[in-house]
Formats: structure tokens, C-alpha cells, sequence
């Protein structure tokens, strides 16, 4: 069992008092276990700390199996109970189920579509995006979907503010994209300011993670965060200002009396773990205006009377389709997306034939 005073130990690597509550209910009964967090996680080894050290572990084959049945892992973030073996070994054999969990999903190319956990039980997201050749508000409203699914708060970062002269005009585009609730602050990544312009996020006990393109500055301002120079930092190319992918393994750190940081690889691609209809939950804005298409089922494209085409800008419209479409083609199973091939083959080869008929 854990008391008051392990919850205060806890507390200091993000435990809440909701989450508290869940792991009494589930505590594991008449083994010698100790409460502990995921703090890094490098293919089978974890990293877990139970509030005051870090230490090695692995999870047992039997939970790994269990969660990829459930199209599910053990991310960082995770709350986990752990046993010492006999060879001094740590084994972490339940995973106490998270709060909240952000996941994307990955495609082969073909017909092979996987959901991967990218961190578990956060209260912010920190969306960062650099002020220069990274700054692309399409891509923001992907990242801003991808947190809302989760029911994860989210603030937009935007760095090297230092070196972009239209930085109050881009923090005011950013602003006018954002749902209700939400914030953002343009900063220099360097030095103090960082944790002065994010002090209201940063209380004991609340975590954070750090979601954005490589090269955006999301190292440097972990390191700035946690007034160490813990994470490794590199240039982007001349060329374009892309980053180099210098975080290779997402990893929590703790700022000094306060919240604790995760940061992340830069994604390369990034697919929406969603259904196409939970998507009109995060685009409000859209969900809105159609009550006042014209028709029920306008798809507001060139439909007349079409009230969101009339009110909402034309590419936020064509970047909530095209996250749709994507969603849609993910939930097919093979045979269905072997079904829509071959109708597209039919399209095209119908559309040959009218062209040369019209040719004579």
C-alpha cells in the first residue's frame, strides 16, 4: 500500500490526486511492489524512478503482450508497479492505467496500420514551433488535433523570437487558430525567459511534454527549463533551417521545484489516432457553421449555400478534410482498401474511354 507521505515523494514526478485514488483501487494485493513512473523507455528497457532515484528496469513479457493485444505500450509517462527480483533486477508487472495518452498512428505504405502510445498521463502539451523556416500554421492544426483528442491542454511555443521580425504578427495568426482555453507565448529559448513566460504551467506535480518538428528548439528549451544542459542540442541546415534529429528517445526530466518535462523526437510524419467523426469535436469551428449549410449533408466543397466555405478560411476547411480522408483510409480494413483501388482504377480507365470518344 502507499500512504501520504509516499503520495508527497510522488507528487515531485507528476503523481495528482485523482491519479492517487486510482492507484489505491488497483493496488496489486500481498506482493512486495513499490508505485514508480516511466521516465525513459529504449525498445524492451525502461527507465523508472519512485521519487527520490532512477533505476533500470524491464516489464515482464506478460504485460507487454497483454498491452500489444490491446494495440497498446508502456510509454513514458506511464505509472507502473514494480517488483525487486532476486538478482537485483527491477520488473515492472502491472501498468496502472493512464489518464490521459497521446498516440498517433503509423503507416507502411501499404495495408499495415499500427497505433503508437507517444507519452501517457500529461497535463500540457507544448506545441513548439520555430519562428523561421518551421513555421507552417497547417501543420500546427495538426498537433492542435492531436492533443485535443487526448483531452490534453495545449500551449503553442514559439521560438527564436529573438531572430524573427514579424514575431508579434505570427503570434496573432497563431492566436486567432487556437479553441478557447488555449495559449501562446513566443520566446527566446535560451536562458531564463523560458521558465518565466511558462511559470503558469510549471506548478509541482503537473507534467508536460514538448511536440514539435525537430529543429524547433524543443532540446534547448527542456534544457532551459530544467537549468541543466541534460539534453543534446544541434544546428539545423543552412540550407533550410531543418533540424537534424538530435533527440533520438523521449525522456522525462523534473524542473527544480516544480513540474517535470518530456521531451520528444521530432515526428517526421504525423497521422491522428481518430476516427473521422471525432475529428469534428476538434474543429468546432467547422462543426459550428454546418448546422448552416444549406444542405444536411453538404460536404463543403462547391455546394451552394454552403455556410463553412462562407465563414471559415479555405485552407482550414481543406486541411479538416484532408484529415478526415486520412482517418477514413486508416479505419479501412485491406480488403476494403483493395475494394477503393480498384473502384479508382475503374474511374480512371471510364474517364479514358470518354476522353477518346470525345477525340473521335
Amino acid at each position: 500500500m502507499i500512504d501520504a507521505d509516499v503520495f508527497q515523494r510522488l507528487h515531485a514526478i507528476g503523481m495528482t490526486a485523482r491519479m492517487f485514488q486510482q492507484t489505491l483501487n488497483l493496488a496489486p494485493q500481498g506482493a512486495e511492489t513499490c508505485l514508480m513512473r516511466v521516465t525513459e523507455v529504449q525498445r524492451d528497457c525502461l527507465t523508472l524512478h519512485d521519487g527520490q532515484s532512477e533505476h533500470p528496469a524491464r516489464a515482464l513479457p506478460a504485460l507487454l503482450s497483454r498491452l500489444h493485444d490491446e494495440a497498446d505500450g508502456l510509454a513514458v509517462g506511464d505509472w507502473v508497479w514494480a517488483a525487486l527480483h532476486a538478482h537485483g533486477e527491477w520488473w515492472a508487472h502491472q501498468r496502472v492505467p493512464p489518464l490521459t495518452q497521446i498516440a498517433r498512428r503509423l503507416h507502411d505504405g501499404r495495408d499495415k496500420v499500427t497505433r503508437v502510445v507517444i507519452v501517457s498521463n500529461v497535463d500540457t502539451a507544448l506545441l513548439v514551433m520555430g519562428l523561421d523556416h518551421d513555421f507552417s500554421l497547417r501543420r500546427l492544426e495538426r498537433y492542435l488535433a492531436l492533443v485535443r483528442l487526448a483531452d490534453v491542454q495545449a500551449v503553442v511555443v514559439l521560438t527564436k523570437a529573438d531572430l524573427c521580425a514579424q514575431a508579434e504578427m505570427r503570434c496573432a495568426d497563431v492566436q486567432a487558430l487556437l479553441p478557447p482555453g488555449a495559449a501562446v507565448v513566443a520566446v527566446n529559448a535560451l536562458g531564463e525567459e523560458p521558465r518565466s513566460a511558462l511559470a503558469p504551467w510549471l506548478a509541482l506535480g503537473q507534467t508536460l511534454v514538448l511536440l514539435g518538428s525537430s529543429g524547433t528548439g524543443k532540446s534547448t528549451l527542456t534544457n532551459a527549463l530544467i537549468g541543466t544542459a541534460g539534453q543534446l542540442t544541434g544546428a539545423n541546415r543552412a540550407g533550410d533551417g531543418r533540424g537534424r534529429h538530435t533527440t533520438t528517445a523521449r525522456s522525462m526530466h523534473q524542473v527544480p521545484g516544480g513540474a517535470c518535462i518530456i521531451d520528444t523526437p521530432g515526428l517526421r510524419t504525423l497521422r491522428l489516432d481518430s476516427e473521422a467523426g471525432a475529428l469534428e469535436g476538434v474543429f468546432t469551428d467547422i462543426a459550428q457553421h454546418a448546422l448552416a449549410c444549406r444542405f444536411r449533408d453538404c460536404r463543403h466543397a462547391q455546394e451552394p449555400g454552403c455556410a463553412v466555405r462562407a465563414e471559415v478560411p479555405a485552407e482550414r476547411v481543406d486541411s479538416f478534410q484532408k484529415l478526415q480522408r486520412e482517418a477514413r483510409r486508416d479505419s479501412m480494413t485491406a480488403l476494403e482498401r483493395k475494394a477503393q483501388v480498384s473502384e479508382w482504377r475503374a474511374r480512371s480507365r471510364a474517364a479514358r474511354v470518354r476522353m477518346e470518344t470525345k477525340r473521335g
